[in-house]
């Protein structure tokens, strides 16, 4: 083995942290049972076999939108409207009360951007949802809507948080991180906010109390530094702040959109990335892999590497991925089958809440013959 390895290997044994030039020799020449071996090592020592998922849906208010993400498969540009939607607050409240007999914990909302789902269009449908069901954790937006938003408004970041957290806010998911470094970003997202704003909007919602997540789009033009780099940026504001929870890798899928030529990477690269992400980013608790995203089969197998979240998704509430080519083109599994899933590769269901508070332990649960009833509304996205 490279001796540099053999010093990794010894480092994550002792719980020592991995440097930047370490993370990129992981990349470079780490080979995939060297790196599920380590990453599943700290999976198990932070987890166990715990494996959690919980029940969600989407909003997605609008897939019309002011930026040109050169990977976006998902939003139509201002100038191709007729292909778009734009919701407002009463369509918004039509689809929370879809699910007033179900028991979801969670919505989860991100879209496009558009001018008139403004500050004060997201503050009225935060109060309305909070009065209707109270308990509904909402998780909304990303950097991207609240830079665009804030901005607008003529509100810093922590007074715009601020505000809608008390409309009913109560954490952010971690989309539109795409890759930080600004060689890459000017590529494929130019006019989306930067990194320093994305990160700095996700360190006032921390000093907010909230919890927040973080993605990074992997698989595209980017080399393994930059990689390494935006796992860097998060890894040092979380030693700053604590208030991440989840890093979710997400892979670029090619289908429709503006990067079509770019090949997609392999399932091995892919599983190389979770358990790097799971070793380089030792202070966050969860490492999520969307299966709706990558396919079943990979979401068990990244159980091995490092994983330890799969999300899930019941009722097709999410077209991001969808219409980029994901496996899934109409994401939908039952409670019975998402437990299955993780039963099989031997490890340990755990339907959570939104701050990983354990809703019901899976383990021993034995599921009624009739599927028919065991359908709920479940997740999908960052």
């Amino acid at each position: 083995m490279h001796v540099d390895l053999k010093r990794i290997a010894e480092k994550v044994l002792a719980e020592e942290r991995i440097t930047f030039d370490e993370g990129v020799l992981l990349y470079e020449k780490g080979d995939l049972n060297y790196l599920g071996v380590l990453a599943n090592y700290i999976r198990e020592k932070k987890h166990g076999h715990y494996t959690y998922f919980n029940r969600n849906f989407h909003i997605e208010p609008t897939n019309v939108c002011v930026y040109d993400c050169k990977f976006c498969s998902y939003s139509r540009m201002i100038k191709q409207r007729e292909e778009g939607w734009e919701m407002d607050v009463d369509g918004m409240m039509d689809i929370v009360k879809k699910y007033d007999n179900e028991p979801v914990t969670e919505v989860h909302i991100t879209g496009g951007v558009v001018p008139k789902q403004n500050l004060d269009f997201y503050a009225e449908f935060f109060k309305r949802c909070k009065a209707h069901r109270p308990d509904l954790h909402i998780k909304g937006l990303t950097p991207v809507e609240y830079y665009y938003i804030f901005k607008k408004a003529k509100l810093s970041h922590y007074d715009g948080l601020k505000y809608l957290k008390e409309c009913g806010l109560d954490s952010m998911p971690g989309g539109g991180a795409e890759i930080f470094h600004p060689e890459i970003r000017e590529q494929i997202a130019h006019d989306k906010c930067t990194a320093e704003q994305w990160l700095d909007i996700h360190e006032q919602a921390h000093k907010l109390g909230m919890h927040t997540n973080a993605t990074m789009l992997y698989g595209h033009i980017e080399q393994f530094w930059h990689r390494v780099d935006h796992m860097e940026r998060l890894r040092q504001l979380q030693d700053k702040t604590g208030g991440f929870q989840t890093f979710i890798p997400l892979k670029f899928r090619n289908k429709d959109n503006q990067m079509a030529h770019v090949p997609e990477v392999s399932v091995i690269e892919d599983l190389r990335n979770y358990a790097i992400a799971r070793i380089y980013m030792d202070n966050f608790p969860h490492i999520k892999a969307y299966w709706a995203m990558i396919s079943r089969d990979t979401a068990q197998l990244s159980l091995a590497y490092g994983v330890n979240d799969i999300d899930g998704t019941l009722d097709d509430t999410t077209k991001i991925y969808s219409m980029a080519g994901a496996e899934e083109q109409n994401p939908a599994m039952t409670t019975q089958e998402l437990v299955e899933l993780i039963r099989h590769v031997g490890r340990h269901p755990i339907e959570r809440d939104t701050l990983y508070n354990v809703i019901t332990d899976y383990k021993d649960v034995i599921f009624e013959e009739d599927k028919a009833k065991k359908y709920y509304a479940l997740p999908v996205v960052n």
